[in-house]
C-alpha cells in the first residue's frame, strides 16, 4: 500500500453521521445487487444539520445492464455517464449519480476526456456503503487516482506552493464544465481544509510535464466539457425528476440570479433546459 493510498483510505473510512449512513444503505437497496459502494461527497460533508439541504452521493454498479431496468437508461449511462436521479429518505432530499465500477476508475484516471469525477474526487469524499472488502479496495484504487491527475495537469502551469497548485486547479476545472458557482469558490474549496491538500500533495509523485503540453489538454478538456455538460443536462431532464426546476434552484442558489421556469419549459424539459443556456452564459450565471 501507498502512502497515496492509505490517505485515500482513511479519508474514505472516516464516519459519516447516521442519516448520512442510513440513505447511503437505502439507495443501495434501490439498486440490490448491482449496487457495489456509495459515496458521499460535496458542500454537505461538512455540515451536521442536513435538513433543507441537497445531499450529494455516487452510486457505483457493477454494471448498467445489471443495474436498470429499462435498456435506455444502460444506454443513456453507458454513453454520456453518470446518470443523475433525485432521492429521498427520512425527509431529506438527494441527488445522485450512477457509474460503473469500470467507468469509475477510468473517469478518475489521467485518460478521462472530462474532469468531472477527478475533479470531484480530488476533493474529499466518504465511503458511506460498500457490498464487501473487494468493493471498498476497488473504490480506494479508483479515488486514488483524482488528486494525481489534478496535479499533474496543474503543476507546470504554477510556480507556487502546493496549495497554490490546488487552487489553480480546481479553478480549471471549474471552467471546464458549466457551473453556477462563483469565481471564488475553488479557492474556499482548499481553504476549508489546507492542511488535508498539503498532506496529499507532500505523497503524490507526478510524471514531468510541459507548460505547453498542460495547456493543451486543458483547452481540450474545456471544449470537450462544455460539450459534455450540455448533453448531461439534457439527459437530467429527462432521468431527473423535476430536473429543470432543480437546475433554477441551483443556478439561482449560487448564482443570486432569479430565474423562474415556464410552464412550457417544465413541459419540455429538455428543450426548456437547453432554452436556458444563452441566456445564463451571457450573464455568468453558469460559467
Amino acid at each position: 500500500m501507498t502512502d497515496l493510498t492509505r490517505l485515500v483510505g482513511e479519508e474514505l473510512d472516516l464516519p459519516v453521521v447516521d442519516a448520512v449512513a442510513g440513505m447511503a444503505r437505502a439507495l443501495a437497496d434501490k439498486y440490490g445487487t448491482a449496487s457495489r459502494a456509495v459515496l458521499f461527497y460535496g458542500s454537505c460533508l461538512r455540515e451536521r444539520e442536513l435538513d433543507g439541504l441537497m445531499l450529494d452521493f455516487y452510486l457505483i454498479v457493477s454494471d448498467y445492464d445489471a443495474a436498470y431496468d429499462r435498456r435506455w437508461l444502460a444506454t443513456a449511462n453507458r454513453l454520456v455517464p453518470p446518470n443523475v436521479f433525485p432521492f429521498a429518505h427520512n425527509g431529506l432530499a438527494a441527488k445522485y449519480a450512477v457509474l460503473s465500477e469500470a467507468d469509475f476508475a477510468r473517469l478518475c484516471g489521467a485518460g478521462a476526456d472530462t474532469v468531472s469525477v477527478w475533479a470531484r474526487f480530488a476533493q474529499p469524499s466518504r465511503l458511506a456503503w460498500a457490498a464487501d472488502d473487494a468493493a471498498r479496495k476497488a473504490v480506494i484504487g479508483a479515488v486514488a487516482k483524482a488528486a494525481p491527475t489534478l496535479l499533474a495537469l496543474t503543476r507546470p502551469l504554477v510556480e507556487g506552493d502546493a496549495l497554490a497548485v490546488w487552487r489553480r486547479g480546481f479553478a480549471l476545472t471549474y471552467a471546464a464544465e458549466l457551473r453556477a458557482e462563483s469565481t471564488a469558490r475553488p479557492g474556499t474549496v482548499v481553504d476549508a481544509d489546507p492542511d488535508r491538500y498539503a498532506r496529499f500533495a507532500a505523497v503524490i509523485s507526478i510524471a514531468p510535464t510541459t507548460h505547453q503540453e498542460a495547456e493543451r489538454r486543458w483547452t481540450r478538456l474545456r471544449r470537450r466539457g462544455k460539450i459534455v455538460s450540455v448533453l448531461r443536462l439534457a439527459k437530467a431532464t429527462a432521468t431527473f425528476a423535476g430536473g429543470i426546476d432543480y437546475l433554477a434552484w441551483k443556478i439561482n442558489r449560487h448564482a443570486g440570479t432569479a430565474i423562474a421556469i415556464k410552464p412550457w419549459q417544465r413541459r419540455f424539459p429538455i428543450l426548456g433546459g437547453l432554452s436556458l443556456l444563452p441566456r445564463l452564459l451571457r450573464s455568468g450565471a453558469v460559467r
